[in-house]
């Protein structure tokens, strides 16, 4: 076995610490640990899509038995977003002073109190102080499931598994569109009560869940804990050599000397947080610039393509489509939720395989057409009133399945991995959550106005909306993100520093001496050491 090790050790240092040359064909069992750590963190996602989702039922139940009236509705679906936002912008800073892991927990109890609250709710206003609170955890699961996933993850799998957050935001969905069509048949002082309510229980699974697995070696490097992160790099990494280049980067992006191997050492304060902000918004390089629009922009187009206004109104969709049965929008409701959690596991497969930038723009574009066929059946539907258009109605139905689909296998999760994954370590989690308060401020909006908006400017001129600002989206992700498969998390900065869009249309590219290889499906990969 010493020929082959010694092999392995020339390949990693030939290219500089770029991760896709260590690659050994055969990965070591190691890998299952990560995964293990992955689901485990992003099971924390699930109370985002669940309450999406069963919120799509229990409005029409909250309005019937509440008495409450259109704007009402709005505010109660669209608020989550607002709510969300407090725990996002909180949670960078909290997952810095007490970890990644005890935050998910933490976000786990805010939950838990917040769905017992609108469980036992007598009322709008108590109804709406349980969002709140439950926003608050929502917000926090949000941002620190792709941040941890991405840090305790090796560069040849880091796509996959940061996907797994979307993958649980989906299969919450779904649990919420399956409770909200089964509950929906008893009587109806009860059914939205017990819709909200048993969302108790997915968050009680994950704050004991979570206490099992490791926290996150970049978090404990932060610490000064360089034994321990140490440990958790050997068993989330594919070979010892790779664990050992990763902590080496740590160390070099947390400004510790790269020789020092101290059990635990003194970290400076610049490693904990202090200056983030000044360094994020302030006073940002031109790589870190690049890499907070990126990030920023990918979360805004995520929402405002419209995508929550098919979660949550999903039955006014079809109703206005022309499907009259509460049961039978429900059930289609139920099949966008079977569609979404499909195709978005089939998207896990493809990220460290075909890499981010062809599905996200392939994603986009498929969105495109779905959202123009969507407004054009719509359109039709409405200018024909008294008529039942069977192909319509149909177009309608197909159009909003595909646009879910498309979404699914590459806007959804893409956005998360991207996200967390670009930031160098000493932005990482504060730079994550401004993205996710993006998304969260957008979708928030897009939910509170959709009602207003279709009746101001009818149903089918919404979508069409949609549809234009997904060809911007579309736009800004071929010029502006880099392809980063297989780049390692300390690599971000610099790669961003030097992407330009041309490269990734042109078969080769020289610039300022350094080697660019544009692929056939338009990435760029650069043979060169970035660092943070």
């Amino acid at each position: 076995m010493g020929e082959p090790k010694g092999s392995q050790n020339a390949t990693y240092e030939a290219p500089e610490n770029q991760v896709p040359a260590i690659q050994s064909p055969k990965k070591r069992r190691s890998n299952k640990y990560a995964m293990y750590c992955a689901t485990l963190a992003s099971m924390s996602s699930i109370l985002l899509g669940y309450d999406y989702g069963v919120m799509t039922g229990a409005a029409i139940s909250i309005k019937e038995d509440l008495h409450i009236n259109d704007t009402q509705v709005e505010i109660l679906v669209g608020t989550l977003g607002f709510y969300s936002l407090i725990g996002s912008a909180a949670a960078g800073r909290t997952s810095d002073w007490i970890g990644r892991r005890y935050t998910i927990v933490f976000a786990a109890v805010i939950f838990f109190i917040g769905a017992l609250m609108m469980g036992l709710a007598v009322n709008y206003a108590f109804l709406m102080a349980g969002r709140f609170v439950a926003g608050i955890g929502v917000g926090y699961a949000l941002m620190i499931a792709p941040v941890y996933t991405a840090e305790v993850s090796p560069a040849s799998s880091r796509g996959f598994l940061t996907s797994f957050p979307e993958v649980f935001i989906n299969f919450g969905i779904l649990l919420g569109y399956v409770s909200s069509y089964a509950f929906s048949r008893i009587p109806l002082y009860l059914s939205w009560r017990l819709m909200l309510g048993i969302g108790v229980i997915p968050s009680v699974l994950l704050g004991v869940c979570v206490l099992a697995m490791p926290e996150s070696p970049r978090w404990l490097v932060m610490q000064g804990r360089l034994g321990d992160a140490k440990r958790v790099l050997d068993k989330t990494s594919d070979s010892k050599e790779e664990a050992q280049l990763r902590l080496a980067d740590i160390k070099e992006a947390a400004r510790i000397p790269p020789e020092c191997n101290d059990e635990i050492v003194t970290v400076s304060k610049q490693s904990h947080g202090e200056g983030v902000w000044r360094e994020l918004l302030l006073r940002p390089t031109p790589s870190v610039r690049r890499v907070l629009i990126a990030g920023v922009g990918i979360h805004f187009f995520q929402a405002a393509t419209g995508m929550s206004t098919v979660v949550l109104y999903s039955p006014r969709i079809f109703e206005k489509a022309g499907i009259t049965s509460d049961n039978k929008k429900l059930a289609a409701t139920v099949a966008v939720g079977f569609v979404k959690t499909i195709f978005i596991l089939v998207a896990t497969f493809f990220l460290d395989k075909v890499g981010r930038r062809p599905l996200l723009l392939s994603s986009v574009g498929g969105m495109i057409i779905s959202l123009l066929g969507l407004g054009f059946g719509l359109r039709i539907v409405d200018t024909h009133p008294n008529e039942k258009i069977v192909w319509a109605m149909a177009l309608c139905i197909t159009t909003v399945l595909s646009n879910v689909a498309f979404f699914s296998i590459g806007l959804g999760p893409v956005t998360w991995v991207y996200n967390s994954e670009i930031f160098p370590l000493r932005l990482r989690a504060q730079g994550a959550s401004i993205g996710v308060a993006a998304n969260l401020v957008t979708g928030g909006i897009i939910s509170m106005t959709f009602i207003s908006l279709y009746n101001a400017i009818t149903i089918s001129g919404s979508f069409f909306l949609f549809a234009g600002i997904a060809i911007v989206a579309w736009i800004f992700f071929f010029t502006f993100l880099p392809e980063t498969q297989g780049k390692t998390l300390e690599e971000m900065e610099g790669l961003f520093g030097k992407f330009d869009w041309r490269d990734s249309i042109n078969s080769k590219v020289n610039s300022q001496g350094k080697q660019a290889t544009a692929t056939t499906n338009g990435d760029v990969q650069l043979g060169t050491k970035g660092g943070s």
